[in-house]
């Protein structure tokens, strides 16, 4: 079989469950490596996939990949001690809870002994798992290309060493506790790491902030805008980006990784893979000219401590403030700087003296003076809340408003606002956008 062109998709295949949300039915899917491959497909592009899953998996997924354009299956290694079940609660990547891997603490991979032959295959984007990577290394040939894909299951880069002078690729995203570990504060210390890999590229996936790619052969870096929009499906978002990516390279690497977030983002926005692939089509139709001219969102993870944003909300401990202690989860996640007045000021007693609450007012509003942009969520029509929006208001500061109980559609807080919702999903695509807009003013 000539596979010359054809990219070889390697990790494991998974179940999908998500979970019933109000507006969304439950859906049952092949996830894990099966998102790259229905990527690769809606991309017209060539692939095959070598993958680890139960037993239980293998006819059912070979039908399934057949049917997706999938050249060749080729069954890896046995899962066993758990089902590779991942529940799923939020497809929206408002914060890093939502997913939960049934019985991983059970789980355990089985490589077949001996690999299938795996020669005839030059190009390989890997996505490691629980599976030892390394014996990978001498199941191809010497011309062997691969990239790698780093989201869980890799504690250090080192542990790629074996694969040293056949790297092409490296990409991670900022969820990943490998860049939580290397690259949270500082680049730095996760650009050399991965140039001791002497790969071509590092792509850094910045999520609603787009991307950053590094040539390491000239020093160059090009930044990839993110493309707000509803965001229904977060789930293989990324592996669609990589793997369009990969399977493009030969464009250009800056090209490949421009299609690789189109490809990502026609993919967060349905889980029908007829209307991802009619979509995707029609994206490519693009220029890159005139797709690098369309712009997007521009705001790297290390930026993002910069700006302050000042919570106003009734964040008080006697309150039932579930959303509001969520939107706060949701925006620490993101790396941004999150001023929270009742906790840095100090809660007042009920009740307050008349000096304790003008010392606090002028505490509070010296907080908000500071602070760059604010996200507010009036939860009870609070009162504090409100006057807060209207002092931001005043000011020429952005308000990002978040109403989840919609109870103040009032003409003055909505269209006062920046952004008025009570989708937390667009919110935090506002507060993305106005302090990406605050950066390239500065």
């Amino acid at each position: 079989m000539n596979c010359k062109d054809t990219v070889l998709i390697v990790g494991e295949l998974v179940i999908d469950y998500t979970l019933a949300q109000r507006g969304v039915m439950c859906k049952l899917r092949l996830g894990g490596i099966a998102h790259a491959a229905r990527g690769m497909w809606a991309a017209g592009l060539k692939y095959s996939v070598a993958a680890f899953c139960p037993q239980y998996l293998v006819d059912e997924a070979s039908h399934y990949l057949n049917e997706f354009g999938c050249k060749d299956f080729i069954w890896l290694g046995d899962v066993i001690g758990a089902p590779n079940v991942i529940l799923i609660g939020d497809v929206t990547e408002v914060s890093h809870q939502g997913y939960e891997d049934l019985m991983s603490d059970t789980k355990v991979v089985k490589v077949n002994d001996p690999l299938p032959c795996l020669e005839a295959y030059k190009k390989i984007v890997v996505f490691p798992g629980r599976f030892d990577i390394n014996v990978l290394a001498n199941a191809f040939t010497e011309d062997a290309r691969f990239s790698f894909d780093i989201a869980y299951d890799l504690e250090d880069l080192s542990s790629l060493k074996e694969f040293f002078g056949r790297v092409q690729a490296v990409i991670i995203s900022t969820s990943s506790p490998l860049f939580m570990k290397l690259g949270k504060d500082d680049i730095g210390g996760l650009l050399n790491a991965v140039r001791a890999l002497s790969p071509d590229v590092f792509l850094l996936k910045e999520n609603r902030g787009g991307s950053r790619l590094f040539d390491l052969r000239n020093n160059s870096v090009e930044e990839i805008p993110a493309t707000l929009g509803n965001t229904v499906n977060s789930v293989g978002v990324g592996d669609v980006y990589s793997s369009v990516m990969v399977g493009l390279s030969q464009k250009g690497w800056i090209e490949a990784a421009w299609r690789g977030c189109q490809a990502a983002t026609v993919y967060s926005q349905s889980t029908f893979p007829d209307d991802i692939k009619r979509d995707l089509q029609r994206g490519f139709r693009l220029s890159l000219d005139v797709l690098q001219a369309l712009r997007g969102t521009v705001l790297p993870w290390h930026d993002r401590q910069s700006y302050s944003i000042y919570l106003a909300g009734p964040d008080f401990s006697y309150v039932e403030k579930q959303e509001l202690d969520h939107a706060v989860e949701s925006l620490v996640y993101h790396n941004f700087k999150v001023r929270r007045p009742v906790l840095e000021n100090g809660e007042l007693k009920r009740p307050a003296s008349n000096g304790e609450l003008r010392c606090t007012y002028h505490m509070d509003y010296h907080l908000l003076k500071e602070c760059d942009a604010i996200f507010a969520v009036p939860l009870d029509r609070d009162p504090g809340t409100l006057v807060e929006i209207g002092m931001a208001i005043a000011m020429g500061k952005p308000v990002i408003t978040y109403d989840p109980r919609h109870e103040n559609e009032n003409t003055m807080v909505v269209v006062g606002s920046s952004v008025y919702s009570s989708d937390l999903d667009t919110c935090l695509n506002g507060m993305f956008s106005v302090i990406a807009e605050l950066k390239a003013k500065s």
